[in-house]
């Protein structure tokens, strides 16, 4: 293997891989904490009397789960961009064999 494939190797398509599964990682454990956020605060907001501060509390808790959901879904969506560039810049190069 030449010094192009190397580079392209340890510079794009393993860092994507790498940012793309740490991000999946983390993603579903947080997906799952928002269902039990979503279900809590619909649960909270459906009682007769509920209070204004238990309302926002869970609120809160539901933003937060969904904010760190959107930003691990970006982290899996960026690195794929920058494995599939990697694999892209794998299959364009000319081939020297010859």
């Amino acid at each position: 293997m030449n010094l192009r494939v190397w580079a392209l190797l340890l510079f794009a398509v393993l860092p994507g891989a790498v940012f793309a599964g740490m991000s999946a990682y983390w993603l579903f454990p947080d997906w799952a904490q928002l269902e039990v956020s979503q279900k809590r605060y619909a649960e909270l907001a459906g009682q007769p009397n509920p209070s204004a501060p238990d309302l926002m509390i869970a609120e809160a808790a539901e933003n937060r789960h969904r904010i760190n959901c959107f930003a691990e879904g970006v982290g899996v969506l960026l690195g794929s961009t920058i494995l599939a560039i990697g694999i892209h810049g794998l299959c364009v190069l000319p081939d020297r064999s010859h």
